[in-house]
């Protein structure tokens, strides 16, 4: 079992930034696959990012390409998002999840930061 917990949210001007955090509990951090979702409201969630995890292969959404940048310390227990040149569809709550490598989908997330972009 591990518990996500996200910071690093907030509210921004279009063309800013903002890093977010993913801190996770337990001993086997390094185990997971890391990906970062957001859901917009009125909208279903959908998948921004994912890392694994050694961190040596990422995948993101088109959207977001060239613009975020995800990134993990083991030693830390903790994901990040880099999240560059953000515009008002970008707004959104962004939740972490964790999964092991075997798992189909993810079964462990976190509550959730609110990203507002303000044009």
């Amino acid at each position: 079992q591990v518990q996500l917990v996200e910071t690093g949210g907030g509210l921004v001007q279009a063309g800013g930034s903002l890093r977010l955090s993913c801190a996770a509990s337990g001993r086997t951090f390094s185990s997971y696959i890391m990906a970062w979702f957001r859901q917009a409201p009125g909208k279903e969630r959908e998948f921004v990012a994912q890392i694994t995890w050694s961190g040596d292969s990422t995948y993101y959404l088109d959207s977001v390409k060239g613009r975020f940048t995800i990134s993990r310390d083991n030693a830390k227990h903790t994901a990040y998002l880099q999240m560059n040149s953000l515009k008002p569809e970008d707004t959104a709550v962004y939740h972490c999840a964790a999964k092991y490598p075997y798992m189909a989908s993810y079964n462990f997330w976190g509550q959730g930061t609110q990203v507002t972009v303000s044009s």
